[in-house]
């Protein structure tokens, strides 16, 4: 199970991203549980959408508090952030991320429990939710991800996203983190956001209300809603069970990175 949830490539990177494991300097307590088995109980968790007291102990070896804790420490200390742009790294250095047209999408997920982040969703009867942003490079995986309140507007959402994108290694020159174009709905509309893309060298392609159709530019959005329902296979984030927003983008990043993982090893 440990084998198959985390291949050895995949082990190898987080390896290079996860904190030295604290010391005791007194000596005794418990053994500690290997990370490659804790790792190996988030990714099910996240996958399968079990609670961490459903985790099945005897499977993994380390408990569902063992492995909410570590789950913590690692989101306290951005392990799933890096191990995102690490993953990403990879194709950038080959060629193989296609920065030319980029496109931004959300969704929405009902929050059961409220929590930070979290507000009433005006198409979900007013029920607290949260909204999942993300921008997609031309072939759909994922570069930048992020967590507002469901009654947060679209467009409120562009800037903290673009600034967001970690900066990527390529094949030539310096690390990117700029789309050359950027591909969006009508949500995201305003003059205000179109000059600030301008600005930073962004070609700017927003739907217009009234002048253009939504089938013209969904020829090329259409793979960041793809993008979205490859998030419904981490079943963790059908709905948001965490109170802290921290933990629910760790478990998007986790979605992402798996994503990426996996178109990137066929």
């Amino acid at each position: 199970m440990v084998e198959r949830l985390v291949p050895d490539e995949s082990w190898e990177l987080f390896q290079r991203v996860v904190p030295e494991a604290p010391s005791r300097p007194q000596g005794g307590g418990r053994r500690r549980h290997g990370d490659r088995e804790v790792l190996a109980a988030i990714v099910f968790v996240a996958t399968s959408g079990c609670t961490w007291q459903q985790l099945p102990a005897a499977s993994f070896g380390p408990s569902g508090a063992t492995a909410h804790r570590r789950f913590s420490e690692w989101t306290n200390a951005r392990v799933w952030a890096r191990l995102h742009r690490l993953v990403l790294d990879g194709p950038g250095a080959r060629g193989e991320l296609d920065w030319s047209r980029c496109a931004i999408g959300s969704v929405n997920m009902r929050a059961l429990k409220k929590g930070d982040l979290t507000g009433p969703n005006p198409v979900d009867r007013g029920k607290f939710g949260s909204k999942i942003h993300l921008i997609t490079e031309l072939s759909g995986l994922p570069l930048s991800t992020g967590i507002p309140g469901a009654n947060l507007h679209d467009s409120q959402a562009l800037k903290p996203l673009v600034r967001g994108i970690p900066p990527i290694r390529s094949r030539r020159g310096r690390r990117r983190r700029k789309p050359a174009k950027l591909h969006t709905d009508k949500g995201y509309n305003y003059a205000h956001l179109r000059k600030w893309l301008r600005q930073r060298g962004i070609k700017h392609r927003i739907a217009r209300q009234g002048i253009e159709s939504s089938q013209r530019l969904g020829r090329h959005r259409w793979t960041v809603e793809r993008t979205m329902s490859w998030l419904a296979g981490c079943r963790r984030l059908h709905r948001r069970y965490e109170r802290k927003a921290e933990h629910f983008l760790a478990f998007t990043s986790i979605a992402c990175t798996l994503i990426c993982y996996r178109r990137l090893a066929k």
